[in-house]
């Protein structure tokens, strides 16, 4: 899978092992570096796995060739396409994706993207995925969906022959996962400055974005860190909005699942414009986009340099970012809360 912005996009995996001619190991179909890479943890996990590396031109193309394929999430793919070449395991009946970063040991690790792999293949009809277990409870939540959670490509191998099974998690329900949850600061615990608290709350009610001036230590940061909790749960809907940006961002820990409260965005001012409203050689989600559904806080909000302050206007409008580059454009939600802190003065007195 390689992913165009939001949109994930479905990569066929090509292994042919041959006797003649030098032997060598190539990776074609406009890899990064990283993916170029792969070669080495391949080899070397399959040598740590007590499986004998073929000594053969070995030829890998990832297709479609004229899209770019980033990161280390293809190692599980590719090793299973040369142990299927050589014989190490059946070619696979039913249609399935292989997803993951392989260490040398041959354990797999944490691996971003796996919710827009599930959706990927409820999408395609796909009713199998192989990810790693740390990634696995990403794609749970995506009904129709028998997610493997794999440890190392050893237990892969024998759950391929039908020698130990890997049992596939248990599908859990969104609605089930979004109850009772806490919010990280609780607003009832903040005593005095009635007039700013009683502004947050009409703030919220409304989705209006509000500036806050006051001297420093005066309470400005703690309200606006406590304001997600007074905001509405979010829906079944925008949860899964969320988790899809956290996911192709790398933002859902190991063991992590759905997003369940209201992201909380609060970037240093001197982040660049390009970090605050997203773009890059390869379009990525910004901070705006990172807080879609929830709360983006710009402390010391004169702080921050005129270009990125003028960026804001159009997301805040559109509730979207749209990046066009000369390969084609990609959009990223940004419905987002913002709340901005300043000081009176430069000196930071009244």
């Amino acid at each position: 899978m390689v992913s165009l912005g939001l949109e994930p996009t479905e990569v066929e995996i090509e292994a042919n092992v041959a006797e003649k001619g030098f032997p060598g190991f190539t990776i074609v179909g406009l890899v990064s570096k990283a993916s170029e890479e792969s070669k080495e943890r391949i080899k070397t996990a399959l040598i740590n796995s007590d499986i004998e590396f073929p000594n053969a031109k070995i030829t890998v193309n990832l297709a479609p060739a004229d899209i770019s394929k980033d990161g280390p999430y293809y190692d599980l793919p590719i090793a299973i396409g040369i142990l299927a070449s050589i014989g190490e395991i059946p070619s696979p009946t039913e249609e399935a994706y292989y997803y993951g970063e392989l260490s040398l040991d041959g354990s797999l690790r944490h691996s971003k993207g796996v919710f827009l792999l599930a959706l990927l293949a409820k999408e395609k009809g796909v009713k199998s995925i192989y990810v790693p277990r740390t990634s696995a409870n990403e794609g749970s939540v995506i009904d129709g969906i028998n997610v493997y959670p794999v440890d190392t490509i050893k237990n892969l191998i024998r759950h391929l022959k039908g020698e130990k099974r890997i049992i596939p998690l248990t599908y859990v329900s969104t609605e089930d996962s979004l109850s009772s949850i806490d919010p990280e600061f609780d607003f009832s615990e903040i005593y005095g400055q009635e007039t700013a608290k009683r502004a947050l709350e009409i703030a919220a009610a409304g989705g209006h974005n509000i500036l806050m001036i006051g001297s420093p230590g005066s309470g400005k940061t703690m309200l606006s860190r406590a304001l997600p909790g007074i905001l509405p749960s979010l829906s079944e809907k925008e949860s899964l909005e969320v988790t899809k940006i956290f996911s192709i961002t790398g933002n859902i820990p190991p063991g992590g699942s759905l997003v369940k409260h209201r992201p909380f965005r609060s970037p240093h001012h001197t982040t660049s414009q390009v970090g605050l409203i997203g773009g890059g050689s390869n379009p990525r989600p910004g901070e705006v986009s990172l807080a879609h559904r929830g709360v983006l806080f710009l402390d010391e909000f004169p702080e921050f340099s005129r270009g990125s302050l003028e960026a804001l206007r159009q997301p805040m409008e559109d509730g979207k970012v749209l990046i066009s580059r000369a390969a084609g454009s990609v959009q990223f939600p940004a419905q987002f809360m913002l709340v901005a802190a300043a000081n009176p003065c430069p000196c930071g007195l009244t």
